[in-house]
């Protein structure tokens, strides 16, 4: 079963617990809350590599900053989130 992930990405924004941007998403890491870590594919590089120290999936959204940020209804961009509680949401499956 193929996920849309801008729509299960959407519905865990509505139902669900998310922290949108990285430094949000990296002190959830530090604190073990993050499920699922979401970034844009040009995410720059030294944020990407911080992720490598933590036992979490990750996932490369196919779109960029701007793309992302829009998918979260947001006017702004988004380089990274961190799913914490999914809702209703099946994003999760995705892993």
């Amino acid at each position: 079963m193929k996920i849309d992930v801008d729509k299960a990405l959407r519905r865990a924004l509505n139902t669900g617990k998310v922290y949108l941007g990285s430094k949000r998403t990296i002190k959830a890491l530090k604190k073990g809350d993050a499920k699922l870590v979401i970034m844009a594919n040009n995410c720059p590089e030294e944020i990407a590599e911080k992720l490598k120290q933590f036992e979490i999936p990750v996932i490369t959204y196919n779109g960029t900053n701007i793309d992302l940020g829009a998918t979260c209804g947001k006017p702004f961009s988004v380089s990274m989130l961190a799913i914490i509680e999914p809702g209703e949401s099946e994003i999760l499956n995705i892993i």
